[in-house]
């Protein structure tokens, strides 16, 4: 017989044992307990609460052993009426006497157990006495689960042909005028551990109440600093820095206030100096801790310091090469510096451990990506969020398998699916933006694309894509200021340490962006007729080619001279065309010259020599 079973075993003799006592209403509670205390855990302060879970403590042994067995409508119905109507199955043998009518009048008098209507949202009771604070959150956390596990049973195949991903937990009504009853009659006159204002606010948030939510978890960490589930579920609604800043004030501090101001800044791709000075100081009082590792590891990946975080989730499976936990991100790090060795290491291993977890399936499934086997990773894809429906990675990941598989209403639905999960995730807006702009439907597009700006703000890819979009609906203007944004975006990367020496406030710029940036921006000031703007722009394009000028105290500086590029050739190409409009011949000769010995516009270039050479004969003569 296996442990959880016969602890179900053992509940049921203990509850049956104690039935005696809840069958007779006339006896009074304290003559069977000793002292007031709680049987599970520390002992209860509130004399009131000591004595209802010290009553009540063989039904809630009875009750935690079926949850444990993961039995959660049969967990509820230990303290909670069945639905069945009155009755179906009565128990009484068809040998058994008719009662008569004057005996059942008499029996209402002494009716007993539980008078709790679910439907009706009255509080619960326990033979004749109200249920304690720790068994309603037990039978209600247990009815919430019932809830989601009904809610996946109703979903369908994963984007389906009737799967629109609107599938409720039905039991959330119910526990919410449960939970709302209690409140209003019980709960403000009384001392509260803050579990039931924990998942109060956990149904408002999943009702899409999302401000009452708040104020109920934050209600809820007042009570009881130590719930991480609380602070988790909060950090899942903070969806900018405004809010968070909101928010703080209101929350205790301590130690955990530490961890989760460091976890929603990672959330919210914050990597500023007091991001990283307050990591610095909590590695030091928790020196060891792999969460504390793995949020400076994806603080890294967030500021696309690829090497670091590299590095640091290294050794985080080096330390623990059985956690699981956030290798997910360390696998998309690794698709994106192209690692593949690591990468397929990094499958083989999370396969081994357990090939059932979504961060698995979502690393197989960055592997198999990586080869260009775009039907494998959907499928590994699928398995992940058959696992976990709302499990962010695999909607994203999926949508940019369905772009490279040219099937762009598939990834705009994946995408979507992603934004719904948690509106804070920039790749799943910059994937629909992606996506509409490959259906020219640019007006979709900008929109997305802004929304991925505000997200990440520093980021020049977003306002190069912004730019672009304004450029093909033909809004020069804001194109110019879009590109701009993207040139200050790229430029703000920050190698000063306030953190172990490696302080990264933003990506490095790189290079070949910039050049591109600034020959859209000149391309931009063409369309306004700005031709002189424009050919400075031209020339800040071509001197892109040698990068800056050598500094003395850094060898290194010429490190991000491109060379000559398509982009840097268009740009000798239409200044040289720009100099032979204005009469300058020398200027253009050597531009062309230049085009020619790079191989790069070659053909234009020399057809541009002859036009020179006949506009020099024809001034000659």
């Amino acid at each position: 017989m296996s442990v959880p079973v016969s602890e179900v075993v053992a509940a049921e003799l203990a509850a049956s044992l104690s039935k005696q006592l809840d069958d007779n209403p006339n006896v009074s509670i304290k003559t069977h307990i000793p002292r007031p205390q709680s049987v599970v855990g520390s002992p209860n302060t509130d004399l009131k609460e000591a004595q209802l879970e010290a009553s009540e403590v063989s039904k809630y042994l009875l009750a935690k052993s079926y949850y444990d067995c993961r039995e959660f409508e049969r967990c509820a119905a230990v303290f909670l009426p069945s639905d069945l109507p009155a009755g179906t199955f009565s128990g009484v043998s068809p040998k058994a006497k008719t009662t008569s009518p004057s005996a059942i009048s008499k029996g209402k008098a002494k009716q007993t157990g539980s008078s709790f209507d679910t439907s009706a949202g009255s509080l619960p009771t326990s033979g004749g006495r109200p249920t304690s604070q720790k068994s309603l959150f037990l039978v209600l956390y247990a009815k919430y689960m019932a809830g989601e596990k009904k809610r996946e049973e109703a979903t369908e195949a994963i984007l389906g042909p009737v799967d629109k991903g609107s599938a409720v937990n039905p039991e959330l009504t119910v526990i919410s005028a449960m939970l709302r009853d209690y409140f209003q009659n019980l709960g403000l006159h009384a001392a509260s551990g803050g579990w039931l204002e924990y998942l109060y606010g956990i149904v408002l948030a999943k009702s899409k109440n999302e401000e009452a939510a708040k104020q109920w978890l934050v209600r809820s960490i007042r009570l009881y600093q130590h719930n991480w589930g609380a602070w988790l579920e909060l950090a899942e609604l903070i969806s900018d820095l405004d809010e968070l800043n909101d928010i703080l004030p209101q929350l205790p501090r301590d130690i955990m206030a530490f961890f989760f101001n460091i976890y929603c800044n990672q959330m919210l791709y914050q990597s500023t100096d007091p991001v990283w000075t307050a990591l610095s100081d909590l590695e030091k009082v928790f020196p060891e801790s792999l969460f504390v590792k793995t949020q400076r590891a994806l603080l890294l990946y967030h500021a696309k310091d690829y090497e670091e975080a590299d590095a640091a989730f290294s050794s985080i499976v080096h330390e623990d090469p059985y956690r699981i936990d956030s290798l997910d991100h360390y696998s998309n790090l690794l698709y994106v510096v192209r690692n593949r060795p690591k990468l397929a290491f990094l499958a083989q291993l999370a396969t081994s451990i357990d090939k059932f977890r979504p961060e698995t399936c979502c690393i197989v499934g960055n592997y198999y990506s990586l080869k260009s086997e775009h039907e494998k990773a959907v499928q590994y894809f699928r398995r992940a969020l058959m696992l976990d429906r709302n499990f962010l990675a695999a909607w994203t990941l999926m949508g940019h398998e369905y772009v490279e598989m040219k099937n762009p209403h598939a990834a705009i639905e994946s995408y979507r699916r992603a934004v719904d999960v948690n509106r804070k995730d920039y790749r799943a807006w910059y994937g629909l933006g992606q996506t509409y702009e490959m259906l020219e439907m640019h007006l979709y597009a900008l929109f997305y694309y802004q929304r991925a700006s505000s997200l990440r703000p520093l980021d020049s890819t977003m306002w190069n894509a912004v730019g672009s979009c304004f450029d093909r609906i033909d809004r020069p203007l804001q194109s110019i200021k879009a590109f701009k944004r993207a040139l200050v975006a790229g430029t703000y990367y920050d190698t000063s340490s306030s953190f172990n020496s490696q302080t990264s406030t933003g990506a490095a710029p790189d290079p070949y962006m910039v050049s591109d940036t600034l020959y859209n921006i000149a391309l931009m000031y063409e369309k306004l007729g700005d031709i002189e703007e424009a050919a400075s722009y031209m020339e800040m394009t071509l001197a892109q080619e040698e990068g800056q000028e050598p500094d003395e105290s850094d060898e290194d500086t010429r490190a991000n001279a491109i060379g000559v590029t398509n982009t840097t050739s268009k740009a000798r190409m239409w200044l040289a065309r720009f100099e032979f409009s204005r009469g300058g011949m020398k200027r253009a000769m050597e531009l062309a010259n230049e085009l020619c010995q790079d191989g790069v516009e070659v053909e234009e270039a020399k057809a541009l020599i002859r036009d020179i050479r006949a506009r020099t004969d024809s001034d000659y003569t």
